[in-house]
């Protein structure tokens, strides 16, 4: 069945149409338009949204009283029960992402992609073109890379060698973007005594130094799944 689905998948004709829908998906799941202006209602994170603040801890100082909140997971949790919440909190953004990735299949996105992407990602990374959503999905998500990687592999687009590969790029730096501008991009705005910077770098060749090295350790991978293949062969 998967078979006959890949060779019906080949013959689809891929139109104006399917090629707007791989751009909204790639600017949907990229984060560019995430923020708060008006276009943001066009960014996964966005509408995924997040959930409210509980109050985890209350302390009074010189009378006042300050107030600490947290997530709906509050603090100190473990074991199992904690597990479950971690889980609880992934189910929203796993289906989301899942029906948004449905729609944009009906109209072509993955067929453009297809199309387009494999010249490239075939010989850089070993892998179809139809991963091409995951790959920037992952950049902003883990688990919207994740469960676009897992809905590849039930619909028998990738074989199990190039989930492999895909899950290697994923893991390696996992939500780069989101992480870096969220935590690391902090350090830039340092200044020594003398007024120059802390940091020697550019925000933007720290982000062209970490996706070379995701790419470098997904083929590291890839060479050991051959050398592997061969022993078993």
């Amino acid at each position: 069945m998967k078979v006959h689905s890949l060779i019906n998948r080949k013959k689809i004709k891929v139109g104006i149409g399917a090629y707007i829908s791989l751009i909204f998906a790639m600017v949907f799941f990229s984060g560019l338009l995430g923020g708060k202006e008006w276009w943001s209602v066009f960014d996964f994170t966005t509408l995924n949204g997040s959930f409210g603040k509980v109050v985890s801890n209350a302390t009074e100082v010189d009378g006042a009283l300050n107030v600490t909140k947290g997530t709906f997971r509050g603090t100190g949790g473990g074991g199992a029960m904690d597990g479950f919440l971690f889980a609880f909190g992934l189910i929203p953004s796993v289906m989301f992402a899942l029906g948004m990735i449905n729609v944009l299949e009906h109209y072509g996105a993955l067929n453009a992609a297809r199309k387009l992407l494999t010249p490239l990602l075939r010989p850089l990374l070993g892998i179809p073109g139809s991963t091409g959503l995951a790959i920037i999905g992952s950049l902003q998500s883990t688990d919207v890379g994740a469960s676009l990687t897992r809905s590849l592999a039930d619909e028998g687009q990738i074989n199990e060698k190039e989930k492999d590969l895909i899950t290697m790029f994923q893991f390696s730096a996992g939500a780069m973007i989101t992480n870096f501008f969220s935590s690391g991009a902090v350090l830039f705005t340092l200044m020594l005594a003398d007024g120059t910077p802390a940091v020697p770098a550019s925000i933007g060749l720290c982000i062209c130094v970490m996706f070379v090295m995701k790419i470098f350790g997904a083929n590291v991978f890839r060479l050991y799944l051959a050398l592997t293949s061969k022993k078993e062969a």
